[in-house]
């Protein structure tokens, strides 16, 4: 018995140091970027010449960035705003009246990653250069286009949600109380899916605020998006975009971070 500990005592020391190897060797980068972003001049030395946090005032001060962030933020909540709004109804749907479409749901939603995104913006390009409705070029296209990667996301986040609840027993107690099959929903079981449906939005943020192709080809920078000021940005002070860099991680982190809590709360 004296072994078997010793020997599992050593296999979870080796595990950690494993981990924490992996952990450190990712870090670094990371790291070695924020000192970047702090240090007032970074040559032929080991260590910076000074440290300073100039280039995140400039940074929060830049109207531009202020600007593309903000552009941003609007397409995304946007995005995910239709994604709420077209999905959470879709889903009770398929869940409450029919179940055996979860299977081809479930293939649907994967399609948006079987076109690669360079491809199917040529497609938009084409499908809207002629068109009645300008859309190439403007926050719309790219709302529509963020509405298709989020789905994938929200489906599958909110659709573990309902299989956790009892959808048609608290749909028939709601019912034998009087209530109608719309309040139902929006009383009963939308208050259950609550930590499923945060911890599906900010992954889903996450994600989108991040994407680079589908602004890059049918916006540009026409409507400059944090991703767009960034790749336009590569050429100034890498003390700059460093700092850009760090502020776009930590936000991210910190999305990520809260989605985590959200799917540990929702598993309870």
């Amino acid at each position: 018995m004296q072994n078997m500990n010793t020997r599992f005592h050593k296999t979870i020391i080796f595990h950690k140091a494993v981990v924490f190897s992996i952990v450190t060797v990712m870090m670094i980068p990371i790291l070695a970027t924020l000192v970047y972003s702090i240090s007032s001049r970074w040559g032929a030395t080991i260590l910076p010449d000074g440290f300073t946090f100039d280039w995140y005032v400039q940074l929060l001060t830049d109207p531009r960035f202020v600007h593309a962030f903000g552009r941003s933020l609007f397409i995304c909540i946007a995005a995910l705003l239709l994604s709420v709004v077209l999905i959470l109804p879709a889903i009770f749907v398929v869940f409450y009246y029919f179940p055996k479409l979860d299977k081809v749901m479930n293939i649907m939603i994967l399609l948006p990653f079987a076109v690669p995104p360079v491809v199917s913006s040529v497609g938009l390009l084409q499908l809207y250069a002629d068109s009645d409705w300008s859309l190439v070029g403007t926050p719309w296209i790219l709302v529509g286009t963020y509405f298709t990667i989020a789905v994938p996301f929200m489906y599958r986040a909110i659709a573990n949600s309902f299989e956790s609840i009892h959808l048609h027993d608290l749909m028939d107690a709601a019912h034998l109380l009087g209530a109608s099959t719309t309040k139902a929903f929006l009383l009963i079981i939308l208050p259950n899916l609550k930590k499923g449906l945060m911890a599906s939005l900010f992954l889903s943020f996450s994600f989108l605020l991040g994407e680079f192709v589908f602004a890059n080809i049918l916006v540009g920078t026409r409507y400059e998006t944090l991703q767009i000021y960034l790749f336009n940005m590569r050429q100034t002070s890498g003390h700059f975009t460093s700092s850009l860099v760090i502020t776009y991680f930590i936000f991210i982190f910190v999305l990520t971070w809260l989605a985590s809590r959200f799917s540990r709360g929702a598993t309870v």
